[in-house]
Parts: structure tokens; sequence; C-alpha cells
């Protein structure tokens, strides 16, 4: 069975059960996780006893809102849509991607899944090297497109095929706000000689990239470019810990499977189709580790 048919035989009750959105368990997982923000950043400016180091945990944080972003872009958050809108721009601001330009990138890529041709997250290569692989670890790369991605919309410029035409106002006045926003705080830092924002979410933020790195690989690298989400996509079988942090995402096929699912309900629909996954891994460190040995066992 593929994932077309796993979804056809699900009967209106079940449907309705996976699909059901709850504003009271985003609030829960949206207090914890900017809650731990808020108290390893006060930390930080208290400069605790090896609080260098809790600049990793604070950019884990701050770069995991990516999975926070993404669940708000689908919607499936909040039960309530402006407070998935209101969420989803917050966390594009903080972590540099703005929001409605990634909804049109990660809603082709749901369309075109590992299609070589149409999905845009094969516009950029997985590495197939091991000076590759170091490469894309360091977030460089991903700095470099979000960077020039705001500049363009903001330019008015934005040429990307999954673009609508109609959409290159609202790209341009969304990139504006950000740049406006991130030039005041700027500003004021300098103002106030402040290096608060260095501190507690510029340089955390570039030290937790590598982390959504090996995270991220795991979802659909050498996975098949078939149109069979039971195979092109990959679900990663890690700690509760790591699942909260990632907002669920771990269940990558059940949610390329079935987007409408909101991330609390994805563990209920792994247990109805885990019979058929055919990309599984036990853990990202797991994937990563098997990964860069074939990378070295090819002599790349």
């Amino acid at each position: 069975m593929d994932h077309r048919g796993f979804i056809k035989s699900l009967n209106s009750e079940q449907r309705q059960a996976l699909t059901g959105k709850s504003d009271a368990v985003a609030f829960r997982y949206l207090a914890l996780h900017w809650g731990l923000i808020a108290v390893v950043g006060w930390l930080i400016t208290e400069r605790v006893w090896l609080w260098p180091l809790l600049m990793v945990v604070q950019g884990v944080l701050i770069i995991f809102l990516f999975t926070l972003l993404h669940e708000t872009i689908h919607r499936t958050a909040f039960a309530t849509r402006s407070l998935n809108n209101l969420v989803a721009r917050i966390c594009g601001l903080v972590i540099l991607l703005p929001p409605d330009w990634f909804r049109y990138f990660h809603y082709a890529h749901h369309r075109f899944t590992q299609d070589p041709d149409r999905d845009p997250e094969l516009m950029t290569a997985k590495p197939e090297t091991t000076i590759e692989y170091l490469k894309h670890l360091t977030g460089v790369p991903v700095w470099i497109g979000q960077v020039s991605t705001l500049w363009q919309n903001a330019r008015g410029v934005c040429y990307d095929r999954f673009v609508p035409p109609d959409a290159s106002v609202a790209l341009r006045t969304e990139a504006r706000w950000m740049l406006a926003i991130y030039t005041a705080l700027v500003v004021i830092s300098l103002m106030i000689g402040s290096t608060l924002l260095l501190t507690v979410w510029i340089i955390p933020m570039l030290l937790g990239q590598p982390w959504l790195r090996l995270y991220l690989l795991a979802e659909h690298a050498r996975c098949a470019t078939v149109q069979n989400m039971f195979a092109n996509t990959r679900t990663t079988l890690t700690s509760s810990v790591v699942r909260v942090l990632a907002w669920q995402m771990p269940y990558h096929t059940e949610h390329h499977t079935y987007p409408n699912v909101p991330f609390f309900r994805l563990a209920e629909l792994h247990v109805l189709m885990k019979g058929y996954l055919q990309e599984t891994e036990t853990g990202y460190m797991t994937f990563n580790r098997k990964y860069l040995t074939a990378l070295s066992n090819s002599g790349k």
C-alpha cells in the first residue's frame, strides 16, 4: 500500500479524530519552548558559571523555532488561524526566514516531494562528499541563502518559480518590515552600548544551526525519488525530548502522508501506519553517522 491507499483506508471517524486541532496543546508547547529560551537567555545575561556553554543550548532552542514556524505555516499548530499567523511571523523574524515566502516554498515541497525537477528543497543538493557534509553542517550556505532571499524579496525581484506572481507585493512588504526591525534593533543596541543581541540571540543562533542541519538532513536524504511518501520521506524514532523540541516532526513520513494532522496527533497516526513505513532510522546521530560513513567508504 502506498500513502494514497493508506489515506483512503481511513474511515471518517479516524480522519476527524486525527485532524482535530487544539489551541490549549499548542500553548503548552509554546510556553515550554519560549519559556526555556527566556530562562536560558536570562542565565546568559547573568553570566552564570559556564554561561558560554549555555549559548549552545540557547542556540538549539532558538534555531528549532524552525519546526514551530513549519507547523504554523501549515496552520496546524493552533486551532485559531490568527494565532498560527502571528506565531509564524515571530518565529520567522527570529530565525531570518520570511514566513509567507517559506509557506510557498514548503507547500511546493509537499506537492513535489523528492521530485528532482520540482521540489524546491532539491534545488540545493544534499552533501555528496565529506567536505560538502562538513560545509553543510556549518549552516553557512543556509544563512547566505536566507539573507539573499530576504534581500531579493525586499527589492521586489523574487523569481522563485514556486511563488505566484500576485504574491510579490506581499513578500516585498514582509521582507521590508523584517529588515526594518533588524535595523532598529541594531541601531538601538549601538546607541545604548548593549551586546545583548549578540550573546542571547545572534551568536547562539549561529552555534545552534549545525544541530538543525543534522536534524533536517534525516528527513529526505538518501530517500527514493518516487511519489510514494512511505518511500521518499523518513521517520526518525528518537527520544521524547527531541520530539517535543521539534514539535513532533521526527514523525516526518506521517506528516507528509497526512499534512492536515496537527503535530500532537502524529504519534497516533504513526501507530496506524508504522507497518507501511519504508524509511525509518533509530536516531539522528545514528543517521548522520551512517551518512558520513557512506561518504567515507565511497572515497568522497
